[in-house]
């Protein structure tokens, strides 16, 4: 189970949208390197802070609702996204969050008009500009059935042939994935269990896949967490690494 630290860390803002659900090895991650967990639900009425000065950073998880829904809460949590940038905090969306960093900067969500989705393990390939930042996993989890565009001043990072947007770079502190990185074992049992229904989508993997293929992608996946987690976060008393720049002027 997860548990804040009892120190005075400094904090990080969790974003989750389902009663039950967890930060999961972003959440594991962030607590071994020091920062307490300030979690918090919109969607059930936790407020969000005006500003970041009390946090080191945030991330915005994903959820079975769509960015473009029209729940208080979605547009709440899609303006607020402008704080961390302004503020030039630690900012990451995953797969929702993803999409809401895509509308906050004027993108847009939909999905395919064929209608395939990504539900299981899909291949992922690194731009020339994520390929100079760091190594990518070549296979990803992914749960979706929309997808981001590219917005002005983001920077493409990683693609895929379904969904071509899959990670994004707003300044140096910014990102947005659409894959969950976050995945544990557990999660995995209870997705695939409780969301079965969307297993029989166009292009969806069998449930049996999902787990017969975390046993050979998986450790890519935790090892690019880790030197993703050193980059945009560090630890509570390391300051993050520097970005390798990625463009010249």
């Amino acid at each position: 189970m997860l548990k804040r630290n009892p120190q005075h860390s400094p904090k990080i803002l969790v974003v989750l949208h389902q009663e039950n659900s967890n930060p999961g090895r972003v959440g594991q991650q962030l607590i071994k390197r020091g920062f307490e967990l300030d979690i918090r639900r919109p969607r059930f009425g936790d407020p969000l802070p005006e500003t970041l000065q009390d946090h080191a950073g945030s991330v915005i998880f994903g959820g079975p609702m769509s960015a473009n829904d029209t729940d208080d809460f979605i547009k709440q949590e899609i303006d607020w996204i402008s704080i961390p940038l302004n503020e030039n905090k630690p900012f990451l969306g995953i797969c929702l969050g993803a999409q809401m960093l895509s509308k906050n900067l004027g993108g847009k969500v939909t999905g395919r008009d064929d209608g395939l989705v990504e539900i299981g393990y899909y291949p992922l390939q690194a731009t020339h500009s994520g390929a100079n930042l760091m190594e990518w996993p070549r296979q990803v989890y992914q749960w979706h059935r929309e997808g981001f565009s590219l917005p002005a001043g983001a920077e493409l990072l990683a693609s895929s042939p379904t969904y071509e947007n899959q990670a994004i770079r707003v300044g140096d502190k910014a990102f947005g994935i659409q894959f969950h990185p976050e995945l544990t074992y557990a999660m995995m049992s209870r997705w695939t269990t409780r969301a079965a229904h969307r297993l029989v989508l166009p292009g969806a993997k069998k449930r049996g896949e999902h787990f017969r293929e975390r046993f050979v992608y998986d450790p890519s996946i935790l090892q690019w967490l880790e030197n993703f987690m050193d980059n945009w976060i560090g630890h509570a008393s390391v300051p993050a690494m520097n970005w390798v720049s990625s463009t010249c002027k």
